[in-house]
Order: C-alpha cells, then sequence, then structure tokens
C-alpha cells in the first residue's frame, strides 16, 4: 500500500490505495480506447458541457478536497483553494473555447482553376488524437495534477485520459479523480473517459501501452528523459509533452535598480521564495548591476533571506536533492553563499538560500535549476556580461528584465538576446504566476519543454489533436465544421478568414 507525508510535520501515514498492477494498467488503457471511439463522434457542445459539469464536480467535493491537499502537501488552505479555484476556470475555460470553435483551424480550398493549373477541394481541420496519459506534478496537486490542464485540454480536444497520480498527494489524486468520475457518470459520458493508476511502474507500463496515443508531463527532466526513452521503443512512437527544468533569468538594469530599488528587492525574494521556490517559473539566476543601487537591491535580498524562516518541501526527494544541487552550483559552478535563513522546525524544510557570483565567471555548472527556495544574483558590470552568462544557460520558460524609464535601446537589445531562448518574456514584472488564458504561452526551448507547444491557456489544446485533411470528399463523410453550409465557427475558406457568419462584411472578414 501507499503511504503519504504531511511534509509540513514529517508525519507519514499509510493509506489503502494499493500500487497499480502492469494488467490493471493495461485494462485501464484499454478502457480509455474503448471510450475514445465513442468521443470521437462527440459534439463540440457535448464537450462542452461536460467540462463545465466536471467544473461543478470540483466544486461540490471543494472543502474534502482543499482539506485532504492541505494534509499530504502543508501549501495552505489559502494558496490550495485558489488553486481549486483555478482549475475549475481551466475546464470552464476550454468549455469556451469549444463552442468558439476556431481552435479547430477548419480551412476550405475550393477546387478550381490557380496558377498552378486545375486544382482539387481540400477541406482541412483539427480532429482528437486519441487516449492520453497525464502524469500529476508534485508541486501543484490540483493545477497540474489530476483535475489540471493536461487533463482539461486532453477531454475538450475529445480524448479520454489516463491519469499517473502523484505519488507525494496519492489521496489528493484520488479523491480529484472521484470528483471528476463521478461528475462524468452523471453527465452520461462513456465508462472509461477518465482512468487513474498509481505507482512509477505504472507510468511506464502505461506509456508504453498501444493503446495511449500522447503524454502529458510535469516533472524533473530525468523522469521525462526516462519516459522519452520509453517510448523510443515503442512500434509507434507517439508525442511526448514534457515540461522539465527551467532557471528564468531575471536582469535587473541600471536604471531599473535606481528607480525601483527597493520594489525590485521585495519582489524578487518574493518570488524565488514563492511556494518554497517549487514553481517552474520561480526566477533561479538575477543579474544585478554593480554600484550603489546595485548593491542595496542585494542587501535588501541578503537581509530578508537572513530574517526567513524554513520554507516547507513537497517530499524528501526534492529536499534531498536541492542539498546536492546547491552544493553543485558553489563547487562546480563557482557560486558563493552570501545568505542562509532558519531551517529549524519539523517537517521537511529547506533554508532560502542566496547565493553570489560575477556574471563573468558564469559556466553551465552556474546554471542549473535549484528546485527550491534558492537564488543565484550575478553581478555585472556591462550587458556583454550577462550575454555570456546567457550563453551558457539551456532554454527556459521564461525571462524577465526589469527596466527603467527611459532605456529603450538597452531594452531592445536585452530582448533580442533573451526572445530565442524562452517562451514568454515579462517586463517590470516576476514570472510566478501564469495567467489561464487565450493568449498565454507556458512553454519553452529545451530543456524546460521538449516542445513549441503550450501547456497552460487555450492553445494547449493543439497537444491532442491532429491535422487531417479531406480531398474531393463527399459531404456525408465530413465533419459538421467542414460542411458547406456550416457557418457556426470561424474558418478560412479559399483564403478569406471568416468569422461566425456566412455574410462576407467588413466587420467579420480578416484577410
Amino acid at each position: 500500500m501507499l503511504t503519504t507525508t504531511n511534509p509540513a510535520s514529517g508525519v507519514t501515514n499509510d493509506t489503502d490505495i494499493a500500487l497499480t498492477t502492469a494488467a490493471e494498467t493495461a485494462e485501464r488503457a484499454a478502457s480509455a480506447a474503448a471510450a475514445f471511439e465513442q468521443l470521437r463522434g462527440s459534439s463540440r457542445e457535448w464537450r462542452a458541457g461536460l467540462l463545465e459539469a466536471l467544473a461543478d464536480g470540483l466544486e461540490a467535493k471543494r472543502a474534502e478536497l482543499v482539506a485532504t491537499a492541505n494534509d499530504e502537501t502543508g501549501l495552505g488552505e489559502g494558496r490550495l483553494t485558489g488553486e481549486l479555484s483555478r482549475s475549475q476556470f481551466q475546464f470552464r475555460l476550454f468549455a469556451e473555447a469549444l463552442r468558439e470553435g476556431s481552435y479547430l483551424e477548419a480551412t476550405i480550398d475550393h477546387a478550381g482553376e490557380t496558377p498552378l493549373g486545375l486544382a482539387p477541394e481540400l477541406r482541412r481541420m483539427l480532429l482528437p488524437i486519441g487516449p492520453v496519459a497525464v502524469f500529476g506534478s508534485s508541486n501543484f496537486p490540483f493545477a497540474f495534477s489530476v483535475v489540471g490542464g493536461d487533463t482539461a485540454s486532453a477531454l475538450a480536444a475529445g480524448n479520454s485520459v489516463v491519469i499517473k497520480a502523484h505519488s507525494s498527494h496519492p489521496l489528493t489524486s484520488r479523491l480529484s479523480f472521484s470528483a471528476l468520475a463521478d461528475a462524468a457518470a452523471a453527465y452520461g459520458a462513456p465508462a472509461g473517459i477518465l482512468g487513474i493508476v498509481y505507482g512509477t511502474e505504472s507510468g511506464r507500463v502505461l506509456v508504453a501501452d498501444p493503446h495511449i496515443a500522447a503524454v502529458g508531463f510535469t516533472g524533473s527532466l530525468g523522469a521525462g528523459e526516462a519516459l522519452l526513452g520509453i517510448i523510443s521503443t515503442r512500434s509507434n512512437p507517439i508525442p511526448f509533452y514534457g515540461e522539465l527544468s527551467s532557471l528564468n533569468p531575471l536582469i535587473v538594469t541600471a536604471a531599473a535598480a535606481s528607480e525601483r530599488t527597493a520594489p525590485i528587492g521585495e519582489g524578487l525574494f518574493g518570488s524565488f521564495t514563492l511556494g518554497a521556490g517549487q514553481f517552474c517559473t520561480k526566477p533561479g539566476v538575477a543579474f544585478v548591476p554593480r554600484g550603489a543601487s546595485g548593491d542595496a537591491i542585494l542587501g535588501d535580498l541578503r537581509a530578508r533571506t537572513e530574517a526567513a524562516g524554513g520554507m516547507v518541501l513537497l517530499n524528501s526527494r526534492i529536499s534531498a536533492s536541492l542539498g546536492d544541487i546547491v552544493g553543485r552550483i558553489t563547487t562546480e559552478g563557482g557560486a558563493s553563499v552570501l545568505a542562509v535563513g532558519s531551517q529549524a522546525g519539523p517537517g521537511i524544510l529547506a533554508a532560502p538560500t542566496l547565493l553570489e557570483i560575477d556574471a563573468a565567471d558564469f559556466t553551465e555548472a552556474t546554471a542549473e535549476e535549484a528546485f527550491g527556495p534558492v537564488l543565484v544574483v550575478a553581478r555585472y558590470e556591462s550587458l556583454q556580461e550577462i550575454f555570456h552568462a546567457v550563453d551558457a544557460m539551456p532554454g527556459s520558460l521564461t525571462a524577465t528584465i526589469h527596466h527603467g524609464d527611459n532605456e529603450p535601446d538597452v531594452v531592445q537589445e536585452l530582448a533580442e538576446k533573451l526572445a530565442p531562448t524562452v517562451g514568454r518574456l515579462v517586463f517590470n514584472g516576476f514570472p510566478t504566476g501564469v495567467r489561464v488564458s487565450w493568449a498565454q504561452h507556458h512553454g519553452g526551448n529545451w530543456p524546460s519543454t521538449n516542445s513549441q507547444h503550450t501547456s497552460v491557456g487555450v492553445s494547449a489544446l493543439r497537444r491532442f489533436l491532429r491535422p487531417i485533411a479531406f480531398q474531393d470528399a463527399p459531404e456525408a463523410v465530413l465533419p459538421e465544421e467542414l460542411r458547406e453550409s456550416f457557418s457556426e465557427i470561424p474558418r478560412r475558406i479559399d483564403g478569406v478568414l471568416l468569422l461566425a457568419s456566412r455574410t462576407l462584411t467588413s466587420e467579420n472578414v480578416i484577410v
């Protein structure tokens, strides 16, 4: 049976949850495949209603879900309440996207003469890909776990889902799954639309199962690479969408340091210690200029770090890894320890830690992600020193530029250097906190992710869809969105983007 540990107290308790056997995992994948055969013919409106029913199901068990997650993660009821609301919002946002319909990329090119001669008719759109394996993450027991964005987007796209529960919160995972499964059944969804497995080995078996058509993963680089290795041995390799490791550099220009000394110090400390530094968008390295203003920011960070108490980590594996990584950053990476907070108290705690290095001495060994409340401050004299350090960094989810009111050339130069390396560029803010919206992109260059897709926002749907083109097809075989008379969603027809109306006017045509 699995155990569960409250990291705030360090107390471990038994559960009645058994590890999922290989045979059980295979059965759940097969059930998901059977459910997909029914789902693939479902309407967008039916799926939108399902997503809203799932959001309602979470609300019905809100109090129990938050209490259970707090016992297993120590994240606090306030944080968890907000995170559960975020999960509900994701389901409802995808329902909105389904009804709007542009995510399908419906496109029609009528047959006729072209500059290259007579051409056939083509009608193209995106269709669901098949059963999706979703791996829950440790740091977000709701928003990136059983009831998270991968599950919501895969279901919205028209796929069934089998979830691999994270070992840090098995009871939360089971209760979350129960809330979704009960709501789905009450709505009339097919059996097998949702499944769940427990244990590391079940995750390996799931990824290798021939019924699984794609994988959504949030976790460590090592675990992601191991799953990629399994996928490479399949007779039919499948898409793997992994969010893995991210350093998220933050740069403070000299003007910004002078103009907003105190707010930058306060905000930066809050950002790298938020959630005990266990956010995928935590700034891991901050470039602070030399000079009086930069010294003041560093002094503020040092004072706040030394005054801070121990911060709760999610599990003992993260704790052990964090200690090893800080050791490597200082010994192999050349950083020095500038300030350390307290680590006193029960539970699995980490002392907030501030490290320092000259930007000119920054190397690949300094650029290792420390998943916890650790920040490397790189002091610099010139932009060229920053660029030297950026060249030593792997890709990230985010990069942040704090700039002054009147330095457009500096901002432009920094943005041009950083933009090719990240998925989101932040100005005069902090990267922690990822808005769930239509325009969001939560992804980045390897190893932050291994694809060009986002895992947050409406575009996350695109991961679990596949394109298909119908050439000279009888109307009866076409999805309704590609039929000639259909006009309820935006479609590009003969090169013209026509919004949800059949009448061409200046208000609904984009060319």
